[in-house]
């Protein structure tokens, strides 16, 4: 398999101005930095906010030198439908993420924002419904659901759907679904994760990137999986990769309309595809820290190229 490989940039306009506080959560090991833009927390001063250029967002979601994340959330605004920007660590935009949109519902809970009733957030210009259902409060966990939209056979203006693959996609049963993001499901079972997400990930069969899934496993109940996510790698759980499997063995039959079980190296996420393609994504966060950015590493942050 050798195809060419292109890095991917979605622009969703100039990178915002956040503030120094964050909160970090995870979904199954996926885990995401939550932090306020200025229209979200008011007007931040040199010392007390930085700019979420890609170089800025590599450095602090980096393990080590950082404070390390799957990627990083920026609410822009504080009233609902609440605006957002996703970022992967490596700096790019991303327009969906399953689990990063459970982690934002679980800190606009945290902070009196909202309660138990459904609410509405709009990110990569797409309107979006969340309900957090449960809390322990005691153990930091939250039960929370996304209604993820109507999704399709196709990966985002790639349009290639079942009937229009390249060959070798065509030898690995590749499924392309689209849940708001782009996505690409194998069901070869040979097919090796490490070895086809990276090749196909920066391909430019796909000009904005793409997630990739391997099915590994199939009963009457759902699937195990194994994700390499675009600007991640390979990850232990993904909320729209869920979604894109869970849709994928609907419209190839293999499974039928309803709730579905997604087996990941994390653990297991809910989806409910619909006759029509519409999906539902539940599952559990869990809060782990917050915290706020040292206004050293804030300044330095402002070398990092604000403009990207």
């Amino acid at each position: 398999m050798a195809f060419p490989e292109t890095p991917h940039a979605l622009d969703f306009g100039p990178p915002p101005s956040v503030g120094l506080d964050w909160y970090l959560a995870h979904g199954l090991g996926n885990d995401y930095l939550v932090t306020r833009g200025d229209a979200a927390w008011g007007p931040y001063d040199d010392v007390s906010r930085w700019i979420a250029s890609p170089e800025a967002i590599r450095r602090v979601c980096h393990r080590t030198s950082g404070v390390g994340a799957d990627g990083l959330i920026v609410v822009t605004t504080r009233d609902e439908p609440f605006e957002l920007r996703g970022f992967n660590p490596d700096g790019s935009g991303f327009e969906r993420s399953g689990n990063g949109l459970r982690i934002v519902a679980s800190f606009l809970h945290r902070i009196g924002w909202i309660e138990h009733d459904p609410f509405r957030v709009e990110i990569g210009g797409d309107p979006i419904t969340l309900q957090v259902h449960a809390i322990d409060a005691d153990a930091g966990h939250f039960d929370v659901s996304v209604e993820m939209g109507r999704a399709t056979l196709a990966v985002g203006e790639w349009g290639r759907g079942l009937r229009d693959l390249p060959e070798d996609l065509v030898a690995l049963e590749a499924v392309p679904v689209t849940v708001g993001n782009p996505h690409l499901v194998v069901w070869a079972a040979d097919a090796q994760i490490d070895e086809v997400g990276p090749v196909l990930s920066g391909s430019a069969l796909f000009p904005d990137g793409v997630n990739l899934q391997v099915v590994r496993d199939l009963d009457d109940h759902g699937m195990a999986i194994e994700i390499w996510e675009r600007g991640v790698g390979r990850t232990s759980a993904s909320g729209t990769s869920a979604c894109a499997v869970a849709v994928s063995a609907v419209a190839t039959e293999r499974l039928a309309p309803g709730p579905i079980e997604v087996r990941m190296p994390g653990g297991t996420l809910h989806v409910t595809v619909g006759p029509d393609l519409d999906v539902t994504l539940r599952g559990p966060v869990q809060a782990v820290a917050e915290g706020r950015l040292d206004p050293g590493f804030a300044r330095s942050l402002a070398g990092s190229g604000a403009g990207g």
